[in-house]
């Protein structure tokens, strides 16, 4: 008996080890539908996107880009602001469509090196945070748009939460379970496809409610 309630709690403890590792890596399309091109709205398209998105170790980002039409070169900040290779990080990746893992946390900056197009707005900065540590979803800068045609960095505005005082809360009648919103699919280039927690907590529920009955009819 003993024996087999070993081997019960141990095979819960691994099918929920595997269920945080799935969740834990997202794949980001980078612009989703838009892809990786000249932004009609400048490089405030992907500031927006950005701002939307949690990127940890160990995610990967999908650059969706015609051949021959754009590259992506990740950079230093120097080289992102100026929108120039002299500070890359490895070689452009010349084929679309570009899968990059996030190996590191930590802001990375990414440009098209065709012409004018990181001018235009083809570039993307984002903030990596490690896959145990508090998430940071805003990304490094943003931008706005100049009388030039220029994009410079506008510094940001963060607010200061509202802490309401303990007054303001009352004792709940019942815990009511958190809704999860799941998030749209990895395999078309609409979004983060990231497991849909309400599923996977459906099954690890179901999962664990067995092996509780295995446990309590072995026990009798």
């Amino acid at each position: 008996m003993d024996k087999m309630l070993c081997l019960i709690i141990f095979g819960a403890l691994a099918v929920a080890s595997m269920m945080q590792d799935a969740k834990a890596q997202t794949v980001h399309v980078v612009g989703d539908n838009m892809g990786w091109t000249i932004p009609n709205n400048g490089a405030s398209a992907y500031t927006s996107w950005a701002a939307g998105k949690i990127f940890r170790v160990g995610d990967t980002l999908v650059f969706n880009f015609v051949t021959n039409n754009h590259d992506m070169l990740q950079v230093q900040k120097t080289s992102f602001d100026g929108c120039n290779s002299q500070n890359a990080i490895g070689n452009p990746i010349m084929t679309g469509p570009a899968n990059v893992i996030l190996d590191s946390a930590g802001d990375h900056y990414y440009i098209c090196t065709f012409g004018r197009h990181c001018q235009n707005g083809q570039k993307l900065a984002i903030t990596v945070s490690s896959s145990t540590g508090t998430p940071g979803a805003n990304p490094p800068t943003s931008f706005a748009t100049g009388p030039s045609g220029a994009y410079q960095p506008n510094p940001s505005n963060p607010t200061t939460p509202v802490v309401p005082s303990p007054s303001s809360f009352t004792q709940p009648e019942a815990c009511a379970p958190t809704p999860s919103a799941a998030g749209p699919s990895g395999s078309s280039p609409g979004g983060s496809a990231t497991p849909p927690p309400s599923s996977s907590s459906t099954i690890l529920a179901s999962f664990l409610l067995s092996l509780s009955s295995i446990a309590f009819t072995a026990f009798l």
